[in-house]
């Protein structure tokens, strides 16, 4: 061993009588081996100094994940730097990841010298000065932008883990996220980081590894849910002088950001979860494949995977355990079909990302034909724990079928945005309302999406729905890889089903008709929905309207059916629970011809009530199309066959004398 991992003394790594059973200089909770004084002693300040629990000094930590840096933290960082400059105080500043309340960034942490460590959110350059005088140098509590501590509840300081987006959460993939500097490889130790490696590669066998795997019930958490444990199992089980293991980070979702902010906030427990996966399956090689629009995540990987290689962690001989593993990072160029495991390793290979018919599964013959295991960065992130904790204690979170914690992208129409992790088995009730607060402005709840392009929209109805696998499909949804987008009475159903569609139709790699050419012809359908024809009254568009919406069903089933790949099959996803939950709200486009989100422009009509319009001339100024008239303060009226639906009238208008149907 070198460097910061070398052996505390000849028995702790040689002797079979006496086991380490904590890796060396990986934490403060002891004895650290047999000859504890000795380890203790020797890595004492280290680890202290890790820990953050002895320093004399004040500790700032930054949210420096991407969507703080989106809201300023690295502004905030740099106002912060100058204040500690011009009050001539001596801190240590450390950048974290994301904790998750994305809504509430930037969040800044202040730890002073024997005092609990408090977070304050939402922190603007104006703000800096207030804080540093307020927490460091009247060493007070900054109530204006306080938002819990890490600490004992006291003094009307909530503890971080009271307050309602934190408290329904069960964190264990995002369990250093936020808290420690993800550049850092010796806070990742001190936090426990790399016990479960060590524990693998001497304690247990890849057989044993496997097991616990599979006992734990950890099943891929990138959308299908097949058992982690028998993938890995099939694998090892394959004879081969070269097999793969490679992590699925192409992150395609609209809404998604899962894997992105794990990534970012703590790269070395991916790593960590692909070594010990690589020693399972007897992998000598593997690979990150990461969306290149993943810059940040990029950089934070790169920079981890040089450190494993300083510290022994990869290339050969790892932990003296004659295991030789390394890794590399692969970047996509963004196409959503490469979230397929056979696409993405045709990716890999230098080919263009298309989907292959299986069998053979990658386990039998992937990367370069040989056996491979292809996992996401939320699965690989929970290796770590099962291993240390074992499969039990994993085991004893969620349901019978889905075990675990799953994490969550929880946005759009909800107050609390930002990324979740919840036990299997909550409701998606408690994720929208409890955890994400509910709607703003007091709108009402409408629909919630889940499973990304190929998920489901589900209604009220359906919100005491338990998050799980099976549960989700039931109802029309699927787990997806995490997306969670909330929707409010302002959508049209109808547009969203044209969104994904479109979407959909955007990234189909074209390989098979029924994707390519099936997605486009119920695109099409959709899009003709909300068309206003003109005032001919066209019967053969009218008709084609109609006979599209009595084959949609038919003809997503067939796509369902005979798509290569899973993406393709469950393509049809948004626009059948659309159909089964929504299908009044298709009947108002269809036979009342109005849009009652307002959105569909085309349908819409825009009238000036005449009992209110004062003939201010505003909305006639603001026509292009010249479809309003009127004298000067008399009541305007619209031409409607010139108008063009563009809504300016309605937007300009002080008085709302503009009505819209």
């Amino acid at each position: 061993m070198k460097s910061f991992i070398e052996k505390c003394c000849d028995q702790c790594w040689h002797s079979p009588s006496t086991p380490c059973e904590l890796f060396v200089a990986c934490s403060v909770e002891g004895p650290l081996c047999h000859n504890d004084d000795k380890c203790k002693e020797k890595y004492k300040n280290l680890n202290e100094a890790l820990r953050y629990v002895s320093t004399d000094i004040p500790v700032i930590f930054i949210g420096m994940g991407t969507c703080g840096l989106a809201s300023g933290a690295d502004k905030v960082k740099s106002a912060i730097e100058e204040e500690l400059v011009n009050q001539n105080i001596n801190a240590l500043i450390v950048p974290t990841g994301c904790v998750g309340y994305c809504a509430r960034e930037p969040i800044v942490d202040i730890k002073l010298p024997g005092e609990d460590r408090i977070s304050y959110c939402e922190i603007q350059p104006k703000d800096v000065k207030d804080l540093i005088k307020t927490t460091i140098i009247d060493k007070k509590v900054y109530k204006k932008k306080l938002l819990g501590s890490y600490g004992e509840t006291k003094d009307g300081i909530p503890n971080i883990d009271e307050i309602p987006f934190f408290k329904r959460q069960h964190k264990v993939v995002l369990k250093n996220c936020g808290v420690i500097n993800p550049n850092s490889i010796d806070e990742y130790i001190a936090a426990g980081g790399f016990k479960a490696l060590d524990k693998a590669l001497r304690i247990l066998t890849p057989e044993k590894v496997i097991e616990e795997i599979k006992a734990s019930g950890l099943r891929g958490r990138g959308g299908g849910g097949f058992p982690t444990g028998i993938k890995w199992e099939l694998a090892h089980k394959k004879k081969s002088d070269t097999k793969y293991i490679i992590c699925n980070a192409d992150e395609g979702d609209p809404g998604a950001f899962m894997d992105r902010s794990v990534l970012e906030s703590d790269p070395y427990r991916l790593i960590e979860g692909m070594i010990i996966g690589a020693y399972a399956i007897g992998a000598s090689y593997g690979y990150i494949y990461c969306r290149a629009e993943y810059p940040l995540a990029i950089e934070r990987l790169e920079d981890a995977i040089l450190k494993c290689r300083e510290y022994g962690l990869l290339g050969k001989n790892i932990l003296d355990s004659d295991f030789d593993f390394d890794l590399k990072i692969k970047k996509g160029a963004g196409a959503f079909v490469c979230g397929e495991e056979t696409a993405l390793i045709a990716s890999i290979e230098g080919k263009r990302g298309m989907p292959r018919p299986r069998p053979p599964y990658p386990a039998d013959s992937g990367l370069w034909g040989k056996p491979t295991v292809i996992n996401n960065v939320e699965t690989f992130a929970n290796v770590p724990s099962v291993i240390n904790m074992g499969s039990a204690w994993f085991a004893s979170t969620g349901t019978k079928t889905s075990k675990g914690t799953k994490v969550f992208a929880l946005s759009g129409k909800v107050v609390n945005s930002g990324l979740v992790e919840v036990p299997m088995g909550i409701t998606l009730r408690e994720v929208v309302f409890d955890i994400g607060g509910g709607i703003p402005d007091d709108k009402k709840f409408k629909a919630v999406q889940i499973g990304g392009p190929s998920g489901g929209c589900l209604p009220d109805s359906v919100l005491d729905t338990e998050v799980d696998y099976e549960s989700l499909k039931e109802v029309g949804a699927m787990m997806g890889s995490g997306g969670f987008v909330v929707m409010d009475e302002d959508t049209c159903m109808v547009d969203v089903a044209k969104f994904f569609l479109t979407f959909i139709q955007n990234e189909s790699c074209g390989k098979c008709v029924p994707c390519r050419e099936g997605t486009k012809r119920m695109l099409e359908i959709i899009e003709r929905i909300p068309v206003r024809y003109g005032s001919n009254g066209d019967k053969t568009e009218q008709l084609q309207r109609f006979k599209g919406i009595i084959h949609l069903q038919r003809l997503a089933k067939v796509i369902q059916d005979t798509s290569l790949c899973g993406l393709g099959q469950s393509a049809p996803n948004p626009v059948l629970s659309g159909l089964r939950y929504f299908r009044d709200e298709y009947e108002e486009h269809l036979f009342e011809r109005k849009c009652g989100a307002k959105v569909c422009k085309e349908i819409l009509t825009y009238e000036i009530d005449p009992d209110v319009c004062n003939g201010c001339g505003v909305c006639l100024r603001k026509c292009s199309a010249e479809a309003i008239i009127g004298e000067k303060k008399q009541p305007h009226q619209i031409i409607q066959v010139k108008c063009t639906k563009c809504g300016m009238c309605f937007e300009s208008c002080r008085f709302d004398a503009i009505k819209v149907n």
